[in-house]
């Protein structure tokens, strides 16, 4: 079952090059008062909601795929959480050139850890990117996005990939600079996640999956999620040493070499197998 919200905060169901609207399976949430949650609600609920949408989605609306406006997939995050240089070959290219490292030291991810991102960041692949600082260099960097599906404290590796509800393709979008990350990476805008969700039972293998990504044709990243420094399971594992993962939190497990600039009026196209593509406007 792949997920996605569009249009005017629609959910839809994925069936070919059609979404049909299942909108009406959110009634199964509970009803919310303040203060809000500190997660997000449907993720909390996704077995009650994918139960819904199994009743109602045989006779939903259904619309064109093509001309939906794809959203984020996650509404309410309570985190972004991103993996630094989690790839030996991005590694070997940030120590390597002065544009990315800034006359900063760019330790192994083992070292320095991971970081948070603004939710304001968050926005999907029809919202596209907007440049918030055009005189600094700004690039782009695809990711693996795995979303957290119930509480996880300080979990162990055997139960981490328990805790996962569903995977989408992830841009981590960066301004160049002497800054640290979390202000570089936290612009409106600069975390866009689509085109929708596949639910992690689906995905079976995500630590052995293809990925690409393309700035107007031109193919500046390819990779495999085999190559992380730090797997899925262990970034599960070191994350909730640090801070309890709740539903709905998003993990960006890191980026490959070939980042690069992009600027006001490319076209990114990201594809990651098993789960889909998305193109992305930069204006």
């Amino acid at each position: 079952m792949n997920l996605c919200r569009f249009a005017d905060n629609r959910l839809g169901l994925i069936e070919g090059d059609h979404v049909k609207d299942v909108t009406v399976a959110l009634d199964c949430l509970p009803a919310a008062r303040y203060p809000l949650p500190g997660h997000d609600p449907m993720i909390a609920h996704l077995p009650e909601v994918c139960a819904a949408i199994a009743k109602i989605a045989p006779n939903a609306n259904a619309l064109p795929l093509a001309d939906s406006a794809l959203l984020s997939p996650i509404a309410n995050p309570g985190k972004i959480i991103a993996a630094p240089v989690n790839y030996k070959k991005h590694l070997d290219e940030a120590r390597s050139d002065p544009e990315l490292h800034h006359q900063n030291q760019v330790a192994e991810i083992q070292r320095v850890g991971l970081f948070l991102k603004a939710n304001s960041s968050l926005v999907g692949p029809s919202e596209g990117i907007e440049v918030r600082l055009p005189d600094r260099r700004t690039d782009h960097e695809i990711e693996l996005a795995a979303i957290i599906g119930k509480r996880a404290d300080r979990v162990t590796r055997e139960t981490a990939i328990e805790h996962i509800a569903a995977y989408c393709i992830g841009l981590d979008i960066t301004t160049r600079g002497p800054e640290e990350r979390s202000l570089r990476k936290s612009s409106d805008g600069y975390t866009v996640l689509g085109p929708w969700l596949v639910m992690a039972e689906d995905l079976p293998d995500p630590g052995h999956l293809d990925f690409e990504l393309k700035v107007n044709g031109a193919t500046r990243q390819k990779a495999n999620t085999r190559d992380l420094i730090i797997d899925i399971a262990d970034l599960i594992v070191f994350a909730s040493m640090f801070y309890t993962l709740m539903p709905g939190d998003v993990l960006l497990t890191g980026t490959p070499e070939g980042v690069g600039p992009i600027k006001a009026g490319d076209t990114i196209d990201a594809e990651i197998a098993g789960i889909g593509a998305m193109q992305v406007k930069v204006r």
